[in-house]
């Protein structure tokens, strides 16, 4: 089923070479040290999340492909005709939209609808970050157990106890320990996606990067890249904000257990936000350009 309709416009070959090497110059240093970690056995707690979590592709993530709607000019152009997505014709190559599948298409409607809903929601600051907290109290089951915890388990509990838990995120409370999950405000379903996600909420804004490759090739690799870029940010948010001590990795803790540090939580989850509606409404567009109107 074909719904896009546009016509092709010509990509000089010096212009994708050029769009190419941007979005390697942005995702590799990130995708080379974590293999660099695999090789030697290392681990990084904030961002080997990226790849691990996500279970991305790696070479869908680092490797630029053409957009929708453009012919590629010259030779080196044909590479991308591994993928039989891609077709060839007298002006370059393309990405051939009656590779389209149904499925695809379904997944698409259904991320756009995800994101147009968050849109109409009100973005919510007072979770705190909290969700890490969570994940650690009163358990011995700790998620990066060579990463050593700020504060002693009591302490720990007892911010717990002192401050409502209100994740909205279903990926990030179905981490909470067994006895941190009644304390939350709601108990979140994966069926109720719709309802709750918003761009107050860091892991949602994080998974804008897994929607961005789980619509490869349709959605564009400048748009993923931004995507990536903006998961970094909030991953960095996410574990500054955590229990865990990560001052030998070059993060100062923000210590949320303070109102100053709640604060500051607050701010930079307000610029997060801001950074990912855009984001969230550049990849409605992209979209849409596939669905009904």
């Amino acid at each position: 089923m074909l719904i896009y309709s546009t016509e092709q416009q010509m990509l000089p070959l010096t212009d994708w070479l050029q769009r190419a090497e941007a979005h390697e110059e942005k995702i590799s240093p990130w995708l080379n040290a974590f293999r660099k970690r695999r090789e030697t056995r290392n681990r990084h707690p904030v961002y080997d999340f990226l790849f691990e979590y996500y279970q991305c592709n790696k070479r869908i993530v680092s490797e630029w492909h053409p957009p929708v709607g453009y012919d590629l000019e010259g030779a080196a152009a044909e590479r991308f005709l591994k993928d039989n997505r891609y077709s060839k014709s007298e002006s370059g190559i393309y990405l051939n939209l009656e590779s389209i599948t149904e499925r695809e298409i379904s997944l698409i409607k259904w991320v756009e609808g995800l994101l147009q809903s968050a849109q109409n929601q009100q973005s919510l600051h007072h979770c705190y970050g909290m969700h890490e907290w969570a994940m650690v109290y009163q358990t011995d089951s700790i998620r990066h157990q060579d990463t050593p915890l700020r504060l002693p388990a009591l302490e720990i509990q007892q911010m717990v106890k002192s401050q409502p838990l209100r994740c909205t995120h279903y990926d990030a409370f179905r981490f909470f320990s067994k006895l941190a999950r009644p304390l939350n405000h709601i108990q979140p379903q994966s069926s109720e996606r719709h309802v709750n996600e918003h761009f107050g909420c860091i892991h949602f804004n994080m998974d804008l990067f897994k929607w961005s490759y789980k619509l490869h090739p349709w959605i564009s690799s400048e748009l993923m890249a931004d995507c990536f870029c903006m998961a970094i940010e909030a991953r960095e948010l996410d574990m500054r904000a955590s229990p865990y001590d990560l001052r030998s990795y070059g993060f100062e803790p923000i210590a949320i257990e303070t109102p100053a540090g709640r604060k500051h939580y607050q701010e930079e989850q307000k610029q997060l936000g801001i950074k990912a509606r855009e984001l969230a409404s550049n990849m409605i567009n992209e979209c849409r350009l596939f669905l009904p109107q």
